[in-house]
């Protein structure tokens, strides 16, 4: 596979087609991404009800390392369009079941870094802000040990989210396509990032400020999973055309 440049201008145009494509596909798309919403609401008012607040964050930025295992949904949906076909629900199961086994390997790896977050994450919190209640509206009146909190959580999350983003970005779509096995699709994954470490980086960023941001308010999530999914879909295919 030939690498091709990534720049800015390529991430642009990439943002633009991802828009149009969530546009065209935005019933079946929508639907899809309001899975993650509901589970979203179910976490976050969990985490509330229990005077669990500071943890919210965390919960927020979970979610970016399980995020690239569901590209393959949005895949399905994107293929089925490209192919003059209906999008329905049936072509997010269609994008699961196309995809190379090896996918839930990856997923695998993701969900165990999921867990390794989750766990010092806790761990942290055990230890910077006790055992005692905090809820929403007392946030505010301590924040030394929960801006503590957010920091290393941050910073742990921030280590563990460029692994997983690193390895997935660009592996997911080469096997939702079966272009490659699962050691060559990590590797070309790995090369792309590292080859384009500034776009690729200023492309990090933006998902993670845009998808922390949804699941902080979830009802944006429907309307800007999509955007992001289907713009990482043209940024590979621009990327590592076939």
């Amino acid at each position: 596979m030939k690498l091709q440049p990534f720049t800015i201008a390529t991430l642009r145009l990439a943002l633009d087609e991802g828009w149009r494509l969530a546009a065209a596909t935005r019933r079946a798309s929508m639907l899809y991404a309001l899975i993650f919403m509901v589970a979203g609401m179910l976490i976050v008012g969990a985490l509330l009800v229990n005077g669990l607040a500071p943890f919210v964050f965390a919960a927020a930025g979970a979610f970016m390392l399980l995020g690239p295992v569901f590209f393959a949904g949005f895949h399905g949906i994107a293929a089925a369009h490209e192919a003059g076909q209906a999008a329905t629900f049936a072509t997010v199961l269609a994008g699961f079941r196309r995809a190379d086994p090896a996918l839930w390997v990856l997923a695998l790896v993701c969900a165990l870094l999921f867990i390794i977050f989750i766990t010092d994450a806790a761990v942290l919190y055990s230890y910077m802000i006790g055992g005692a209640p905090v809820w929403l509206g007392e946030m505010p009146a301590n924040p030394g040990a929960v801006g503590r909190f957010l920091l290393w959580s941050g910073v742990s999350g921030l280590i563990v989210g460029f692994m997983v983003y690193t390895v997935s970005a660009f592996a997911v779509p080469l096997l939702c396509e079966r272009r490659c096995p699962l050691v060559g699709a990590v590797a070309a994954s790995v090369h792309a990032v590292f080859t384009n470490f500034i776009p690729a980086m200023l492309w990090a960023v933006l998902l993670a400020v845009v998808i922390v941001g949804s699941c902080l308010v979830l009802p944006l999530l429907p309307l800007t999973l999509p955007w992001l999914a289907y713009t990482g879909r043209s940024l590979y295919r621009r990327m590592l055309p076939g």
